[in-house]
């Protein structure tokens, strides 16, 4: 039988909120194995260690504290994420005892709350890299690049592993994401001067999700110039990062990834440049009047317009045009207006370029200029309108 050593540390709702919004995202709360929807609270040192799993992505951080007396809990991480929102400003007092239960209070305040919760030393064990692991240095605002480029084309269905990830791989000096569901691919490869490894890992997408988070965070906190690194290890089924004072881990997908390449057409017959914000604001204009059902949206390149119509069966219709530079002939292709506006939101170019073959082919979009730094494009395939 376990018991829960009397713990009382003293931290700052501010150092505890910004590590429980990060647990709260992992912590389970719907599965069937109930310790997985709380967050592990012990003391390590001079600091408090929060954690949650549910035993596929797990995070784990520090803060500063003053411990009293040492211990551990596990408790509701949401119920302690809502709870210390609602405590003032300052610091916090957690005191557990050894009913299984804590209690929160801010100090110089009568304001308090009492949770129940497990031991310790009932909270799964987290995984850990091998101590000769090889670990990878890399920026952080790069890995925020990959994932902000490409992580919309990742499927929501889970029950296809293989396209319900990103592949990340390290080549040489190249650094590359690629992420598709079956009807759009994305695909961007930075440069990494003087870093050279070898790498490749299918990351699943809640993973993902995560990963984009701590990357903003890390790069929100930066300070001036500072351009943050992340720590990157791959051990055995897992990846491990560190960035943003917290550890993350996530159990790799053991799938093999679409190839690729085959997918990306090797030359397209016409390509037409064009103004993104233009192209983005005419898009959303005409898919309003598109059926709720396919959100398709008929493309007309000829001359020196492109043109975006759109008809719904119940609501009538819609139309737009922008001007472009095109020299081919007129030429019309059908595709899902959301994951046009996608690509769109991800290239930061003033221009894009648009290479079709013809209405059955699918789509190549690129950024309007080349950069040595970086290259991108997206495949969309088409859709009978």
């Amino acid at each position: 039988m376990y018991t829960v050593s009397t713990m009382h540390v003293v931290v700052s709702k501010k150092d505890l909120q910004r590590i429980l919004s990060r647990c709260q995202n992992v912590a389970d709360k719907k599965s069937t194995m109930p310790v997985l929807g709380n967050v592990l609270i012990e003391t390590e040192g001079d600091q408090l260690k929060l954690a949650a799993t549910d035993l596929y992505l797990a995070v784990s951080g520090t803060i500063p504290a003053k411990i009293e007396k040492p211990g551990s809990i596990a408790v509701g991480a949401r119920d302690l994420f809502e709870r210390g929102r609602n405590m003032p400003e300052g610091e916090l007092s957690l005191i557990t005892a050894e009913s299984s239960a804590m209690t929160i209070r801010a100090m110089g305040s009568a304001r308090r709350y009492t949770l129940h919760g497990l031991p310790g030393e009932e909270f799964p064990s987290l995984p850990a890299a091998d101590a000769g692991a090889t670990e990878l240095k890399l920026p952080t605002d790069v890995l925020n690049t990959l994932i902000s480029a490409t992580h919309f084309s990742i499927s929501n269905d889970e029950t296809r592993l293989h396209l319900s990830s990103a592949l990340f791989e390290w080549e040489g000096e190249s650094v590359r994401m690629v992420t598709t569901d079956g009807h759009r691919l994305s695909k961007i490869e930075c440069r990494v001067p003087g870093r050279d490894a070898n790498a490749s890992m299918l990351i699943p997408n809640k993973g993902i999700q995560e990963l984009r988070k701590l990357c903003d965070e890390a790069m929100s906190d930066a300070k001036g110039d500072d351009k943050p690194e992340l720590s990157m290890t791959q051990s055995g089924q897992n990846a491990f990062f560190h960035m943003a004072g917290f550890q993350f881990s996530v159990k790799l997908v053991d799938a093999q990834f679409p190839p690729y390449q085959q997918v990306i057409p090797e030359a397209a017959a016409q390509a037409v440049r064009a103004p993104r914000s233009a192209v983005a604001e005419a898009l959303k204009a005409v898919k309003v009047a598109a059926s709720d059902r396919t959100g398709g949206v008929k493309l007309t390149i000829a001359g020196d317009k492109m043109r975006f119509e759109s008809e719904s069966p119940e609501s009538g219709d819609g139309f737009d045009e922008v001007p472009v530079d095109y020299q081919g002939p007129e030429l019309t292709i059908g595709f899902n207006a959301n994951y046009f506006l996608d690509v769109l939101g991800a290239i930061a170019d003033e221009d894009v370029l648009v290479a079709v073959s013809g209405e059955l082919d699918p789509a190549v979009i690129k950024p309007g200029t080349e950069s040595s730094d970086s290259s991108y494009l997206a495949v969309i395939m088409p859709m009978r309108i």
